[in-house]
């Protein structure tokens, strides 16, 4: 796969890019790094870098300049209609603070269930394998805010 992706005949998803900064011990953002430019950036939507699972159902877009290694990173994550993504266990320390723009949300963190609707957050440790899932009709939008331990 990797072989695959160095080539550009195959775009890696969401699990496999995970996958990588986790067997190199990195934070997500350092796998889709940038070189580092000016003290202010527009970060367009047009160009921004889209992580998108197997299925289409999950994506997620960095909502941060992508040109090192960072401690805090903040994401857009969309959901289909019945979308579901299983997210493996990030490093020891990790916290995510996600709140919900629109739509709702099933999070399965280490077996229990949190239904989350429009403006509902929730903050949690994500270093044991969680689920996000829509149960709803429609597309949900959250907003991420993932903290590494320093």
């Amino acid at each position: 796969m990797l072989g695959q992706i160095e080539l550009g005949r195959s775009a890696p998803t969401i699990n496999v890019v995970w996958k990588i900064t986790q067997a190199l011990d990195l934070p997500f953002s350092a796998l889709i790094a940038e070189t580092p430019t000016q003290d202010v950036r527009v970060l367009s939507k047009e160009k921004a870098k889209r992580l998108t699972s197997a299925d289409g159902a999950f994506s997620s877009r960095a909502l941060f300049p992508t040109d090192a290694a960072r401690t805090v990173e903040f994401y857009e994550i969309r959901i289909a209609p019945g979308g579901v993504e299983h997210a493996e266990a990030h490093a020891s320390g990790t916290n995510e603070n996600l709140v919900v723009a629109r739509g709702e949300v099933e999070l399965e963190i280490s077996g229990a269930k949190h239904l989350l609707g429009t403006g509902d957050a929730i903050l949690f440790r994500a270093d044991s394998p969680h689920v996000y899932r829509n149960p709803g009709k429609s597309e949900s939008v959250l907003y991420l805010v993932m903290t590494y331990a320093t």
